[in-house]
């Protein structure tokens, strides 16, 4: 509009009333004048909040990166429950926006379905592609979820943690074994029955103990 001289200035604060809802407002002229003004806007599902919300549960600093303007940005935010947000990021921003949150120390997790979020998705520490996506992305990314919602992002966060505690468990109890039974070995007292029956009792402790992963509760 600037670029063509048209006055615009009366529909201005409508223009940033909309924006400040969330709404991204495109204003439309015909024949050198001013015709109207549009506004669109994502609507966040309803799962979006609580997932959000579990995953500050879980001590993880949620941070939104988008390229729509910084008003639109924040309001979005405010309703998903999002307090970082980075806004007016260019394509190939996205990258760089995780590239100095990992240079502060973070471990970042990228979540993202189109073709521009494919260079942070692969720069990540870990990359999570909305399966509803593009095909850039799920190629780019280390993990698919295969639901189009986020609740999907803190199970599979709450999975990963569960099952590293399950790994460790079992290593615990694998070493516990020998370490007990080395000695005993050593010295005579352990008959080769019963070091056989002690190995096959912590091969099988360790696979129920594993087993228990199917009873989480999602």
């Amino acid at each position: 509009m600037d670029r063509y001289r048209i006055n615009v200035g009366k529909i201005l604060p409508k223009m940033k009333e909309l924006e400040s809802q969330g709404k991204t407002a495109m204003l439309i002229s015909i024949n050198g004048k001013y015709a109207g003004l549009l506004a669109v806007a994502d609507t966040i599902k309803d799962t979006s909040k609580a997932a959000i919300k579990r995953l500050k549960q879980m001590n993880l600093d949620v941070v939104m990166i988008t390229g729509d303007n910084q008003q639109t940005a924040e309001a979005i935010g405010r309703q998903a429950g999002i307090d970082h947000i980075i806004a007016e990021v260019l394509p190939d921003g996205k990258a760089d926006a995780v590239k100095k949150l990992q240079q502060k120390g973070k471990k970042v997790a990228m979540v993202g379905d189109g073709i521009n979020d494919a260079p942070a998705l692969a720069l990540a520490d870990i990359g999570m592609a909305i399966g509803t996506g593009t095909d850039i992305a799920m190629e780019a990314a280390d993990i698919t979820l295969i639901r189009g919602d986020l609740q999907a992002i803190a199970d599979s966060i709450l999975i990963s943690r569960k099952t590293i505690a399950n790994i460790k468990q079992n290593l615990f109890w694998a070493f516990g074994y020998n370490t007990l039974g080395i000695p005993i070995a050593a010295i005579g007292l352990l008959a080769p029955w019963l070091a056989g029956a002690a190995m096959a009792f912590s091969s099988v402790s360790v696979v129920l103990n594993a087993l228990r992963l199917q009873r989480l509760k999602l």
